[in-house]
């Protein structure tokens, strides 16, 4: 699948107050995004690109590859090493894979500076989080479901239709922020991941590090941001 190219322009209050007095001094960030999918993970991240705010403007190009787990941790690592991103991303879920390799691959990306946003069964436990405080074990099999349940509960929907979940609908970014909650979606999940203390990441479910990737496009990652001013004042 060709690569798509987005644009992001994403910073918090800290970062615009700090844009004024550089003169609106445009801060650009590089980030790669490689998916297990071809639908589910790019429709959902393309969708950032409406989000056009702030001095950080993030080119992120998103790649679903339509592989497995060591496939796309592996791609990742070789367009790290042929480009200069400033961050890179590989996005995958525990699904039925063996417990080894799904933390093989985790430390694979970590052993060569590639962030990994892994889920615990599945990509949709994110999706859960706006709706709810999930803090027992999902099967993948289970998600459709509950995330229909979730948005035909919320008050916000009025629709007389019953919501389906489609698993590729390139409108779940919105779906799930308009009728649920990405800040909630943000708590919970970063909660329920420290909640955890060891590596044996096969084991912890439900769990989701896709808050980590979110956290970032949506601006809010302080380290980041940090470090683009500091690489910018050095020019």
């Amino acid at each position: 699948m060709a690569a798509k190219k987005i644009k992001i322009d994403n910073a918090s209050l800290k970062f615009k107050k700090q844009s004024q007095k550089r003169e609106h001094k445009i801060i650009r960030c590089s980030v790669l995004i490689v998916c297990e999918g071809t639908k589910t993970e790019p429709n959902y991240f393309e969708a950032f690109s409406e989000r056009q705010r702030g001095i950080i403007v993030y080119d992120v190009e998103v790649k679903g590859l339509g592989r497995g787990t060591k496939d796309v941790v592996e791609k990742a690592i070789e367009l790290k090493n042929k480009n200069n991103y400033d961050r890179v991303w590989a996005v995958f879920d525990k699904d039925d894979i063996p417990a080894k390799d799904f933390n093989r691959a985790i430390e694979e990306g970590q052993n060569n500076d590639v962030e990994v946003a892994w889920s615990n069964e599945a990509f949709e436990l994110w999706y859960l989080y706006h709706f709810h405080n999930v803090t027992t074990g999902v099967s993948r099999k289970d998600y459709e479901e509950k995330i229909s349940v979730a948005v035909n509960a919320s008050p916000r929907y009025k629709s007389k239709r019953k919501y389906k979940y489609a698993k590729n609908d390139p409108n779940n970014y919105e779906i799930m922020t308009k009728y649920g909650s990405i800040n909630s979606a943000l708590r919970y999940a970063e909660a329920k991941h420290f909640e955890y203390t060891d590596s044996r990441y096969a084991r912890q479910n439900p769990c989701t590090t896709v808050y980590r990737l979110v956290r970032q496009l949506l601006g809010m990652d302080e380290e980041l941001n940090a470090e683009l001013i500091a690489k910018t004042e050095e020019n």
